[in-house]
């Protein structure tokens, strides 16, 4: 009877090359196998298997398929074992050989073709080569199974002709697909599987044992069910296919579906060669053994060798300064790429207006920029902006009807700020209908990134981006974990900045300022670099407290804080040592001079 294994689900999703994830017991399919949809929103992580059971479902009304893995075998060909195959797989009924009483003498035909191969006569009796009896330029490859029953038998024209014949190979009908050499191995230590029968017997004469090849070629995996435990019994598996446009044939198929070590030829020791017995001819035995002892194991996805990581000296990375130069300093020259950055702070406190300062400093030292502003209308969030830009000198203040101090940036000079950061800066559109989004926000982000060389994203907030971001399936704090993991996948992967402004927590009563984000735990621990942006009793109504709680980089932190300045006038943080006037030069000319905007006043009177 069939036991479910928790592997069976793992190497059916590698079996069909699917995407999956793992959550609550379950496994998730990128897409159902079934119904293979075209992917949107809605049909994502339909199809799962629970890791308990190996119940499988669909939750597409349009689908709605169910079932256990041996439903999966039937319906997709794949094996849970001989065993069980056996057993609950309708049985094949394939041809049945005679017995032979004598092993098959190689004819001389045979031996002298495969000698001009530069495969050995001793080589062509171990593997019973020969020819037809009738047909002498046919060459005949015996098929015999570990226990040396002959299942199948492969056919080669030695004079093939491509305009005069039609085929160059062929197989016996309704033979039972198994792998060429399985007697003449003599143990289980190291298997060796190449893709032609000729490739398999130059292997052997360079005198590598178990060397086997594939039945029917390079896209032919019908042997896989029937002697997948024998080759998963060998310590390793190296793949010696065919290289051909800069790839191994055979390698992506057996390093997925195997279970045991598999290694590959290199591909500098194939020496311009397409195969095994093109090297043997050129390039003699030695070269083979090279081949096979210097196969290097198919690295699994997501893990390289310590010794291939770049050797980078972290204290060069390119970092972006913040303009506040205690925090520069403290980060040894400002915040670094390739990371997320947790802007935090309680709210109404101000810290969206330092991640828009920050913002307005990656404009300024030549970065393209990206933002996201879930609580300000796209007009409130340029207004801010451009006063952070424009500066107290380019500021005009004035009275209103109530008596109250007002400010203002004049048209003329906000239009020469918007010609200033016109191609750098792009702003989501926040006008979108809710429900009405083609793209969520981390597809967007993604796309900005590759189309218009941006490196700087602030994302303001966590909790309004999350709105915009679907997985009905997972609770608040599971999306908050997966959104954020995504965002530093990203930064990692295009180099990226990503400034990520989240609230803290109301109600707080823990002293480690990591565990005062408001959300999942996780935010805090996969951010590069968490900075508090704070008020204090202690402190006047313009100052804030600017911490570094966690420096993932360099491991200094700054807990008790800097004292930083707000400037009401033009929106700017400061703090000791920083030029709150620091000019932009949005107000210069290509030639340096500065535009000085009249009020309408005659400049010659």
């Amino acid at each position: 009877m069939y036991e479910f294994k928790e592997h069976d689900a793992f190497d059916f999703a590698r079996f069909i090359h699917a995407q999956t994830r793992e959550h609550n017991g379950e496994l998730f399919f990128k897409l159902c196998p079934y119904c293979n949809p075209t992917p949107t929103r809605d049909n994502l992580n339909s199809f799962s298997i629970n890791l308990k059971t190996g119940q499988f479902k669909c939750l597409r009304a349009s689908c709605g398929v169910s079932g256990n893995m041996l439903t999966i075998s039937k319906d997709f060909d794949f094996s849970l074992g001989n065993d069980v195959d056996e057993y609950y797989r309708p049985k094949k009924k394939y041809r049945q050989f005679k017995k032979a009483k004598k092993p098959i003498e190689p004819k001389p035909q045979a031996i002298q073709y495969l000698e001009s191969r530069g495969i050995s006569e001793m080589v062509a009796k171990e593997y019973e080569i020969t020819v037809q009896n009738d047909k002498p330029n046919i060459l005949v490859f015996p098929f015999y199974d570990e226990v040396g029953i002959l299942q199948f038998v492969k056919y080669r024209k030695i004079d093939y002709d491509k305009e005069k014949d039609k085929n160059k190979e062929w197989c016996e009908a309704n033979c039972k697909p198994i792998l060429f050499g399985m007697k003449q191995c003599k143990d289980f230590s190291r298997l060796v599987i190449t893709e032609g029968q000729v490739d398999s017997l130059s292997v052997a004469t360079a005198g590598i044992d178990n060397a086997v090849s594939v039945p029917t070629g390079a896209k032919g995996f019908t042997w896989i069910p029937y002697c997948w435990n024998w080759v998963n019994k060998f310590q390793e598996v190296v793949v010696f296919g065919d290289y051909e446009k800069g790839k191994i044939t055979l390698l992506d198929e057996l390093s997925a579906r195997l279970k045991c070590t598999v290694k590959h030829v290199r591909e500098e020791d194939y020496k311009d060669c397409k195969d095994a017995n093109e090297i043997l001819q050129k390039h003699g035995a030695a070269q083979i053994r090279k081949c096979v002892e210097n196969a290097v194991i198919v690295p699994i996805g997501g893990v390289i060798d310590l010794a291939d990581v770049e050797n980078i000296d972290i204290f060069k990375l390119p970092k972006l300064q913040t303009g506040i130069k205690q925090l520069d300093q403290l980060l040894y020259g400002g915040l670094p790429f390739g990371g997320v950055v947790l802007v935090s702070g309680k709210p109404g406190e101000g810290k969206s207006t330092l991640a828009s300062q920050i913002l307005v400093n990656a404009i300024y030292q030549d970065h393209k920029c990206f933002a996201y502003s879930g609580e300000l209308p796209n007009y409130l969030f340029r207004a801010w902006i451009d006063f952070q830009i424009a500066g107290g000198n380019h500021i005009t203040e004035y009275q209103n009807k109530w008596g109250d101090r007002n400010y203002q940036v004049s048209d003329t000079n906000r239009q020469l700020i918007a010609d200033w950061y016109r191609g750098k800066c792009f702003l989501y559109d926040n006008r979108i209908v809710d429900g009405n989004e083609t793209e969520s926000l981390l597809e967007i982000t993604e796309n900005v990134i590759m189309q218009y060389g941006v490196d700087v994203i602030l994302l303001d907030n966590l909790m309004t981006a999350l709105d915009l971001e679907s997985g009905k399936a997972f609770d608040k704090y599971d999306k908050q974990s997966l959104f954020v993991k995504k965002l530093a996948r990203l930064a990692l992967k295009y180099n990226a900045l990503i400034l990520l402004v989240a609230h803290k927590r109301k109600n707080n009563f823990t002293t480690n300022e990591n565990d005062e984000i408001s959300g999942s735990g996780d935010i805090s621990n996969i951010a590069t670099i968490t900075i508090a942006y704070e008020r204090d009793k202690d402190l006047q109504q313009n100052q804030r407290y600017l911490k570094i709680s966690k420096n993932r980089l360099f491991g200094k932190v700054e807990t008790k804080g800097y004292i930083v300045n707000y400037d009401e006038k033009s929106k700017r943080i400061y703090g000791i040592g920083d030029n709150l006037l620091v000019d932009y030069g949005w107000d210069k000319n290509n030639d340096g001079f500065i535009q000085i905007e009249m009020d309408g006043k005659d400049p010659f009177q």
